[in-house]
């Protein structure tokens, strides 16, 4: 339907205005390079991202949600550290690359190392709090959600060891904040008396 319209368009255009034929002879390559890519999106798509739906013209498929973004911020060591999140990856619209389309977003996650403690927030918009499961180990934060609206998952390294007894978690506006204990560090050896 939006090919025809355009098609027609193109023409009307090249009549009028012949010189501007490789402009628009451009566009429209660029057009169906488009059409291409989001018909293969919606081919390659996971089930869990794709509806269909009857309208009184037909049969509508929907895809989606697809998210992608990242967040940059400058590290400790004044280098900037680009962070992505969404449920898909770059490289997936510059050609024929393998599309990396997951049903689960990945969360935009902000880890910030105190002296004692590690805290992880975590932005889980349109969920409750039941919803949410969270597993720690040592090193690691898992963060899951899996409803029918909503579906996420993130393994957050943690940048020091952890005591995962000692976490706590809340969850307000739809921003999760999971604090963590740091282990302490084990003196190591054995303490010899000097004569």
């Amino acid at each position: 339907m939006a090919s025809d319209f355009w098609d027609e368009l193109m023409r009307r255009r090249r009549r009028r205005r012949p010189f501007l034929s490789h402009f628009f002879e451009d566009i429209e390559e660029m057009i169906r390079e488009m059409e291409e890519e989001v018909r293969m999106l919606m081919e390659m798509a996971p089930r869990e991202l794709v509806r269909e739906r009857q309208t009184k013209d037909g049969v509508v498929r929907e895809v989606g949600p697809i998210v992608y973004g990242y967040s940059i911020t400058i590290g400790p060591d004044g280098k900037p550290v680009v962070r992505e999140f969404g449920n898909i990856r770059p490289g997936a619209f510059t050609g024929r690359t393998q599309l990396q389309l997951k049903p689960e977003r990945e969360p935009l996650v902000d880890v910030i190392e105190e002296e004692k403690q590690v805290r992880v927030i975590a932005e889980l918009p349109g969920v409750n709090k039941e919803d949410i499961e969270l597993r720690a180990d040592d090193n690691t934060l898992t963060i899951k959600v899996d409803t029918e609206r909503r579906k996420y998952y993130k393994e957050v390294e943690l940048p020091a060891q952890v005591n995962p007894n000692s976490a706590k978690a809340s969850y307000n506006n739809g921003v999760l904040e999971v604090t963590l204990a740091k282990k302490e560090e084990e003196k190591k050896g054995q303490r010899i008396k000097v004569e």
